[in-house]
């Protein structure tokens, strides 16, 4: 027996009922949802309940936002499954009342309302909670308590009643793969044949990633939490009646469930379940209760609300939850199987996040594209580097075990460090090195020996959260790529080969810039979307007549490999490599540049013989070297790459020839910095799928008139009605004050804007901030105000770049 379905979807909990629900909304039919029991029996049917809207990214708090206003609606057989109690956030730290300053700031930039409340106010709507040690609380009036079995329920019916069909006790077992696409699937009953397939699967997504040849990098985690008997003082109070609370610093969440009160937390010793080893049962997500991993968190409770000693708790409950490496979703098309779409990895906002991530999918299933910017939620933000179990298992326990830590900037992950080393790792740690790590690599951040050169006095050390994770080298090795040079290991930044009889055609089409250049030019261009939006951003190498090599950030290479391969043609024309591993990269940049290479090059590099964005093969230091005349820090210099086994020969001769001359080798830190002064976007801060390359200040990449390249109808429609937004450069009055990104951006005590990124410039010696604006507020001059911490700090919008308007300096 078979049937024919447009897409399927594996999993009836709350996330694939409201797939298929937003699916039938948009129009589609033939719509099959498969569950391998009994509807919404896994973790929907165990979730705390507590529905929060606020996150560290717009994207994701908007995507809760409209849960809410989507669960508001929602009725199963007229019972309502979602309550607008509200929430609080606690500080029982003076660090935690600022990192609610901090949130109550970003709240405003996407128009979710929350305030700040004192202990007092806190402890008037919360009046079981004790109030000492309390600094304040966040309030977040449109947050609530929902049962997500009825949502889940509610939604399905929903789905129905468009013509979804629903079929329960259908197990996958395997699936129907041909030239790299899905096209059908099977369960113990039937065989299925489909256009899409989509894992939405909680805790077994993993599973069927596997059986279809797709790394889904998520493990279960056990999640405990307990409800108490009737409490007198809820009873007198009312159902509904208390906002959920958040003790972050305690560990512990409180929900009103009736007369009783549901509590639990995040504990510091978590404990991850391998998928196989998930129990066969009426309710597999359901283990037993482990009473020894919940006593810090009882404390906690104790602690918060101290007429809990007396309560008995009647029910007790260890479920599995899927958490990421990362702690965000799993959302998308899968990069090595067409046809193939995840939405799981819930993590700890599963039923927060279900209505948003329904309507997300469906938009870019249907439309090409979501609305939003998903790229922190895509699962092409991960590598192979996830593939193993141990790795995922140690960074979700991570993730769990510091959930409810404060988030400071440039925290660096702990856990399955040292994965992916570039052929300097050993010369680097040699000089003091400071690593970071982006997706697997070790980065340098800065090298704590260069502390020593830094100028004491001439620089400020930044205020409060700016200073941690921060060092004095990061100046130093700034000022010394502006006055001498500075050696840069940019090994880790992801490298694609496109090549082929169809490789200009296909570039051409892709990209907003001309790609029909001379063997050896070097161009800065841009990839959009249908809408306009940016979806890549990186630099192109005219290799040959039909090999380009296309250079982007150290995160992107799967994200934009994935978008090459989606618009490839299907004639062998084109080919799309990677060559990442190949090759190593070192950066060399600052006004004795040319200087250093000379050293270790006897060909010629001067201005005439090799100038600004050209690129040509070179000897150096007796090697092969491919030199790209490029920069992302505004100074003069050449990208310089080699085979990845000649790397350290290839540093240690341009390291001795630049001691004379005064060279550092510098970190990311650094370059951020250095590019902030210089004015150049950052992919996924700056700029993002959301955003179009005229109101992002990079209308200079377009080219209107080389012919057809997707997004171009947008960007002419956007082009003839003028911008109504723009990303802008403000310096803050106080140089200390640093922004960190997210802040709040205001004129006359209006919010109008949010930073996406910022940083000191150590030789404007200004604090500087970027942020789109209304066009009213672009003027350079126009006064604002950034709000960090609570305390609004003056700033100017400035004409950029701020550093080397006229490009003098990397054109010499």
């Amino acid at each position: 027996m078979s049937r024919k379905a447009r897409v399927v979807i594996i999993g009836s909990g709350i996330a694939g009922s409201s797939i298929a629900y937003h699916l039938a909304e948009l129009g589609w039919k033939d719509i099959l949802v498969l569950e391998q029991g009994e509807p919404v029996s896994g973790t929907t049917s165990h979730a705390p309940g507590l529905v929060g809207q606020l996150r560290s990214s717009a994207s994701l708090t908007k995507m809760l936002m409209y849960s809410v206003a989507l669960y508001k609606k929602l009725r199963y057989r007229s019972e309502p499954g979602f309550f607008p109690v509200g929430s609080l956030r606690l500080a029982s730290s003076h660090e935690r009342l600022l990192e609610l300053k901090r949130q109550e700031s970003f709240a405003k930039t996407v128009g979710l309302e929350a305030r700040l409340l004192s202990a007092a106010e806190a402890a008037k709507m919360f009046p079981l909670m004790e109030s000492e040690g309390v600094h304040g609380a966040l309030y977040l009036p449109g947050d609530g308590s929902a049962r997500a079995v009825i949502l889940a329920q509610a939604l399905a019916q929903a789905a129905k009643d468009k013509g979804v069909e629903f079929l329960p006790y259908a197990k996958v077992v395997s699936f129907d793969i041909r030239d790299g696409r899905v096209v059908g699937l099977s369960t113990p009953q039937e065989d299925i044949l489909c256009d899409l397939v989509v894992a939405a699967s909680g805790i077994w997504s993993a599973q069927l990633g596997r059986l279809a040849g797709v790394r889904i990098p998520l493990i279960p985690m056990q999640h405990q939490y307990a409800a108490t008997a009737p409490l007198p003082e809820l009873k007198a109070l009312g159902a509904h009646t208390l906002p959920n609370l958040r003790d972050p610093d305690n560990l512990v969440y409180f929900r009103q469930d009736g007369e009783g009160l549901v509590l639990g937390g995040y504990e510091r010793d978590p404990a991850p379940f391998y998928h196989e080893r998930v129990p066969e049962g009426a309710n597999p997500t359901v283990l037993d209760y482990t009473p020894a991993r919940f006593e810090s968190l009882w404390e906690g409770c104790l602690k918060r609300v101290p007429l809990l000693k007396g309560a008995s708790l009647v029910k007790k409950v260890n479920g599995l939850e899927s958490f990421t490496p990362d702690g965000e979703f799993i959302l998308g098309p899968a990069p090595e199987l067409k046809g193939f779409w995840a939405a799981c990895g819930f993590c700890a906002h599963g039923v927060s996040g279900s209505g948003g991530v329904g309507k997300m999918l469906a938009e870019w299933i249907v439309e090409g594209e979501p609305t939003l910017d998903l790229w922190h939620m895509d699962i092409r933000r991960f590598g192979g580097y996830v593939s193993k179990t141990g790795y995922i298992a140690a960074r979700a326990c991570e993730v769990y075990a510091t959930y409810y830590d404060i988030a400071y900037p440039n925290r660096e992950k702990e856990s399955q460090r040292k994965l992916r080393l570039s052929p300097m790792y050993g010369q680097l740690s040699a000089l003091d090195c400071v690593f970071g790590e982006k997706s697997g690599w070790e980065r340098p951040n800065w090298f704590a020996s260069n502390e020593a050169r830094a100028d004491e006095g001439t620089s400020p050390v930044p205020r409060g959260w700016a200073a941690k994770n921060w060092s004095p080298a990061i100046g130093a090795e700034h000022k010394a790529c502006r006055e001498a040079v500075a050696l840069f290991d940019e090994s880790s930044f992801s490298k694609l080969e496109v090549s082929g009889a169809g490789a200009l055609a296909f570039l051409q089409r892709l990209t907003d810039n001309q790609m029909d250049k001379p063997e050896g030019s070097v161009t800065y261009t841009q990839m959009l979307n249908e809408r306009g939006g940016i979806e890549c951003d990186l630099t192109v190498t005219r290799l040959g007549k039909n090999r380009f090599r296309l250079i982007t950030g150290t995160a992107f290479g799967v994200h934009d490999t994935a978008w090459l391969l989606k618009h490839k043609p299907a004639d062998g024309s084109v080919g799309v490599k990677d060559l990442t591993d190949e090759l190593c990269c070192l950066g060399v940049w600052g006004p004795r540049a040319r200087e250093l290479l000379q050293g270790v090059s006897p060909d010629d590099v001067s201005n005439e013989g090799f100038p600004y964005l050209s690129a040509r093969e070179i000897k150096a230091a007796g090697l092969a070297v491919f030199a790209v005349r490029v920069t992302y820090v505004g100074e003069l210099g050449w990208e310089l790459y080699a085979p990845a086994k000649e790397g350290g020969k290839l540093w240690q001769a341009l390291w001795e020839a630049g001691n004379p001359l005064g060279a550092a080798a510098a970190g990311y830190r650094a370059i951020d910095s250095l590019r902030l002064e210089k004015g150049y976007r950052y992919w996924s801060a700056d700029i993002h799928s959301e955003y179009n390359p005229y109101e992002a200040g990079l209308g200079f990449c377009v080219k209107l008139d080389k012919g057809d390249f997707i997004g171009k109808p947008a960007l002419e429609t956007f082009k003839a009605r003028g911008l109504t937004r723009k990303l802008c450069c403000l310096t803050l009055d106080d140089p200390a004050a640093v922004a960190l990104g997210g802040e709040a951006i205001a004129h006359a005590g209006r919010v109008v804007g949010r930073v996406t990124s910022a940083g000191y410039g150590y030789t404007l010696g200004k604090s500087i901030a970027y942020g789109y604006l209304p066009i009213a507020h672009t003027e350079p001059g126009t006064k604002l105000e950034v709000e960090l911490f609570g305390e609004r700090i003056p700033a100017v919008v400035c004409k950029e770049p701020l550093y080397d308007p006229r490009n003098a300096r990397i054109k010499s």
